[in-house]
């Protein structure tokens, strides 16, 4: 027969293990027990009886746990049974509930495993980084649109960054984050999607980053001068890896992103007609995308032709070796350090490669180039995303203006004397 007493502190505190684990319960609420463990440990739980099935749930252990208030947490629990409610079986539920590491590892695995790899990574990259640190392991469910926006907020305000080792030396330990609305929206995107499949999967009913506030995005518009083409070329031209200059060249001649260019192979060229079909899978919209090429560019591909190895398909092969110190069979992977020699040759220290497809673009219109025409040349889906160069189109609509007005300008009379009475 169960021992039952009421409960105290010095009764908790005096109770000795035996050869095996037992129960104290309380006189004063029915079901709470001490259970004492062979080891000396000592917890509290509530005993309790639900649809003819004998259920124990434990409330916490002493002395985290005092009596005083595991005896009002069993009182709780105790009107939830006699409302016919398990506490057991929720506690179980809660625990068995998805938790934001559980939904972004499927995420990553079932979804993003689907998309472009650069896209992957970054998607990656945002949600280890800066979703699952700050989320933790809370549930899914619980997550609010309150907590969308502050997690934005936070990321849209910008993080401290470590500073150099100089800087450190200096006692200068962290510089002010840069504000990044951009990133902040990025990752709204990522959460909105997430908590779509969420949904799908039954993790939760609605989705709290569905309207979050996107902050306002300053789209950079940076364009290289005649002046500035011409030292680039310059410098392009004296570069010691002739490799990294194509690319660089190649980016300029097409308006193609630099991961388009840096996987081109050699098949997907046809020089004779001028054309580069660009596979789905290089692709950022994910489709075919053929464009024509110029002379210069058709030249460009027989240059690299004739200086990479005939078995190999790669316009730009990289330089990594195997274990076997054997060239492995890939593209150059990157040329950032190439970029920073060029930028400092050509003085062009504000400019990124990705600005050469703006460059592009804008000879494109100032040749009297259509929106349309860019958008294909350029591989966009939507025609937002060219009008971001409509306002280039002012300077040949001003000529046209400028002609049509020089047509209509009123010339000169002549006034001969013998008439300048008679007006």
């Amino acid at each position: 027969m169960a021992k039952r007493q009421r409960l105290t502190e010095r009764l908790v505190r005096a109770a000795e293990p035996g050869a095996r684990a037992y129960q104290l319960f309380d006189t004063e609420v029915r079901g709470l027990s001490l259970l004492v463990q062979k080891s000396g440990t000592r917890s509290f739980a509530l005993n309790y009886r639900l649809h003819g099935r004998a259920r124990r749930m434990s409330i916490g252990r002493w002395p985290e746990w005092s009596v005083v208030a595991a005896r009002e947490r069993a009182k709780e629990l105790r009107r939830d049974v006699d409302a016919g409610l398990d506490p057991l079986a929720e506690r179980m539920e809660a625990r068995a509930a998805p938790r934001i590491p559980d939904l972004i590892e499927r995420y990553l695995t079932e979804h993003a495993t689907h998309l472009a790899p650069r896209n992957a990574a970054d998607q990656q990259s945002m949600l280890r980084k800066m979703v699952e640190p700050h989320w933790k392991n809370r549930l899914v469910a619980d997550i609010e649109p309150a907590d969308v926006e502050r997690l934005l907020g936070l990321i849209a305000e910008g993080r401290a960054r470590p500073a150099k080792k100089q800087a450190k030396a200096r006692g200068a330990h962290r510089r002010a984050g840069r504000p990044t609305p951009i990133r902040a929206n990025r990752v709204g995107e990522v959460l909105r999607k997430m908590f779509n499949l969420a949904i799908a999967w039954k993790m939760r009913a609605d989705n709290p980053a569905e309207g979050f506030r996107r902050r306002t995005e300053v789209e950079r518009e940076r364009f290289l001068s005649p002046e500035e083409i011409s030292r680039l070329g310059d410098a392009l031209n004296g570069a010691e890896d002739q490799r990294g200059a194509a690319i660089v060249r190649m980016c300029m001649l097409t308006g193609a992103r630099l991961g388009e260019v840096r996987t081109a192979r050699f098949e997907q060229f046809n020089l004779e007609l001028g054309i580069w079909t660009k596979p789905a899978a290089n692709t950022k919209q994910r489709r075919i995308h053929r464009v024509p090429i110029s002379a210069e560019t058709a030249a460009l591909v027989r240059r690299r032709r004739m200086v990479v190895p005939k078995d190999c398909e790669w316009l730009f092969p990289g330089d990594a070796v195997d274990d076997n110190g054997r060239v492995k069979d890939q593209p150059v992977q990157e040329i950032r350090r190439f970029w920073a020699s060029i930028q400092r040759v050509a003085e062009l220290h504000d400019v990124r490669v990705h600005d050469l497809r703006h460059t592009f673009a804008s000879l494109l219109v100032s040749r009297g180039a259509s929106l349309e025409m860019i958008g294909k040349l350029l591989g966009h889906t939507q025609a937002r995303t060219t009008m971001r160069y409509a306002h280039l189109m002012d300077s040949p609509l001003r000529a046209g203006v400028d002609a049509v007005a020089d047509a209509m300008k009123e010339r000169p009379r002549v006034v001969h004397a013998d008439r300048a009475g008679h007006g």
